[in-house]
């Protein structure tokens, strides 16, 4: 892995496997200034052809994002689910996630110490030399937007239907890989107008990026069994990012 941001944390790292009913799972296991995490490993059955980071949303990981990942171990890509809230957070309802997601979101060093942490572990236990992208869904893809405009040295970043609002003072100007951004046209919490800020920010600092927009989409569009679950704009976001995998990792 290149070099990321340094941050005050203490950083320890181990592989652990966990036996379940699907058989072994693996994770990478680290602290942070004694808080401990663990990020959820898929691995593929050949050489992988690159790296993909997943940031989960504010319920934090579930079987959701290992799903994803799993996915990606299918079609040859080594596949990380990480952890932003430590395994000891307490997830069992609205307030729960709100008080996680609301803590980082107050605390943008945190934040970004985080992120750093969980990829420089899961960097760090697997192949180096890959080529790595991060991807988030929902809260995890203002994750996404904060590590891309924190200057996190990685090759792509991908939001799916995240929160795009820019806190005062940061910009992309360190950011150092393209930008993707699917959304719904119809998203209550980040709109048109959100978009298209994020858009220009993007262009004023020259960084690649692209979007696709699903027409009457909402929020949370990828997420089967919520009220605003839309299989066509969740297919077709998958399809937009599996090129944009090819484009920037290969095939």
């Amino acid at each position: 892995m290149r070099k990321l941001l340094q941050s005050c944390v203490i950083l320890s790292l181990c592989l652990t496997g966990v036996a379940s009913a699907g058989g072994h799972e693996k994770f990478v296991s680290y602290e942070v200034n004694g808080k401990a995490f663990q990020a959820y490993v898929a691995q593929p059955a050949s050489a992988p052809k690159g790296k993909v980071f997943i940031v989960h949303d504010w319920d934090g990981l579930t079987d959701y994002e290992k799903k994803r990942a799993d996915m990606l171990a299918e079609l040859g890509y080594q596949a990380i689910a990480l952890d932003l809230f430590g395994v000891g957070a307490k997830l069992e309802g609205f307030e729960d996630y709100r008080r996680e997601a609301g803590a980082l979101y107050g605390n943008r060093a945190e934040f970004r110490a985080r992120l750093n942490a969980a990829i420089s572990a899961a960097s760090a236990t697997f192949d180096a030399d890959l080529k790595e992208i991060l991807i988030g869904y929902c809260f995890g893809g203002a994750a996404v937007l904060e590590a891309a405009r924190a200057g996190l040295d990685l090759d792509g970043f991908v939001s799916f239907h995240g929160g795009l609002g820019t806190p005062e003072g940061q910009d992309y100007s360190a950011t150092t890989g393209p930008v993707l951004l699917l959304h719904g046209s119809a998203d209550p919490v980040s709109g048109m107008d959100d978009l298209a800020a994020v858009l220009n920010q993007l262009q004023e600092a020259n960084i690649p990026h692209g979007a696709e927009i699903f027409g009457g989409a909402r929020h949370s569009f990828t997420i089967e069994g919520s009220r605003d679950y839309d299989q066509a704009a969740e297919q077709g976001s998958w399809n937009a990012f599996l090129r944009f995998l090819e484009d920037n990792i290969g095939s």
